[in-house]
């Protein structure tokens, strides 16, 4: 039985009709900032929802008021059943996207289509081959740009998602808004944040208003045109007039975006996460398992929901690694 769309609204009046579903805790990619340089233990397969069981409890999502999946990972498209999932998930009344760091694509391009998916997120830190291996321990640059290239040969529409690092890739700001001159793309510049494992500090962080002033330092003000921001959006979009894409900012640390949030996280093995930042979980897969029903578990996961990035409302607070430190990693988390 179905119960009040409600249970998906927390005790902020925030609905939440994202859901984003994690497919497995691999990558074929090793970046820092999201995965710990001595790697993570791996959930045991077993353990991992199959893909009936990620169309089931997708359903559930959906029959509450989900009207937006996408699918993260590790990398998503690392899963042997990967087009049998997208298959299923698009019988779902809402829409589907994935993020993925692209270089599996040419070879899910047609399931991708059969599904009608269109909306690619590509995770992209650097527009240097050998920066590209620095921070990712492979050498596949080559391959996404290639992918990137294809993925808009067929008209999909494309996210570019970049991690700023200072030190290592914050002198490509201007790099990426370039692209947007000729590629119909949007790039997002994403503030670094801390998880398990990833040695994060602030330091290291590009805040939202230096990119700014690096923006503004080769642009004149009447050409950096700032856009409408989406409807429970994360990024704060821009666009230099006359460039076919467009250029946003994620700044989940110096700027959040908590008022308006609408995403719940469903890791790869069955567990709610209300919050990013949130290191409180909520096993739904072994009750479903059990034949019990998993609607309260979504609502008290829900309600529990704080404010502000899982209570941490101050920049001091998320100094103190105390407060994160045993959050999953990123990969475990899935974006």
């Amino acid at each position: 039985m179905t119960l009040s769309k409600t249970i998906l609204t927390d005790d902020f009046g925030r609905k939440h009709n994202y859901l984003r579903i994690s497919l497995l805790e691999k990558c074929n990619l090793r970046c820092t900032y999201c995965m710990p340089a001595d790697g993570i233990a791996l959930s045991p397969k077993a353990s991992l929802m199959t893909a009936d069981e990620i169309l089931a409890l997708a359903q559930t999502f959906v029959e509450n008021g989900v009207d937006k999946i996408r699918l993260t990972g590790g990398e998503p498209l690392l899963r042997k059943d990967f087009p049998e999932i997208i298959s299923k998930l698009s019988t779902l009344k809402t829409s589907l996207s994935i993020t993925t760091n692209g270089i599996l694509i040419d070879r899910h391009i047609d399931a991708l289509k059969q599904a009608k998916i269109k909306k690619i997120n590509l995770s992209l830190d650097t527009l240097v081959a050998s920066k590209f291996h620095s921070v990712t321990l492979r050498d596949q640059f080559e391959k996404v740009i290639s992918n990137l290239h294809l993925l808009l040969n067929h008209d999909f529409t494309v996210k570019v998602n970049v991690v700023l690092m200072k030190g290592f890739n914050d002198n490509e700001i201007i790099d990426f808004i370039k692209l947007t001159q000729f590629l119909p793309i949007s790039v997002r510049f994403i503030e670094f944040m801390p998880f398990a494992g990833n040695e994060w500090d602030r330091s290291k962080m590009v805040s939202q208003n230096e990119i700014l002033s690096q923006v503004e330092s080769v642009f004149l003000s009447e050409e950096i045109q700032k856009l409408e921001d989406e409807k429970n959006f994360t990024a704060r979009t821009y666009r230099i007039k006359g460039f076919l894409g467009d250029f946003g900012i994620i700044s989940s640390i110096t700027n959040p975006f908590c008022d308006g949030c609408n995403r719940i996280r469903l890791t790869a093995n069955g567990k709610i996460k209300n919050c990013l930042f949130s290191n409180s979980e909520t096993d739904l897969l072994t009750p479903f398992r059990n034949g019990e029903s998993i609607e309260n578990l979504i609502s008290v996961s829900i309600k529990n929901k704080k404010k502000v990035r899982a209570g941490m409302v101050t920049i001091e607070e998320m100094d103190d690694p105390s407060l994160h430190f045993d959050n999953r990693s990123m990969i475990a988390i899935g974006g």
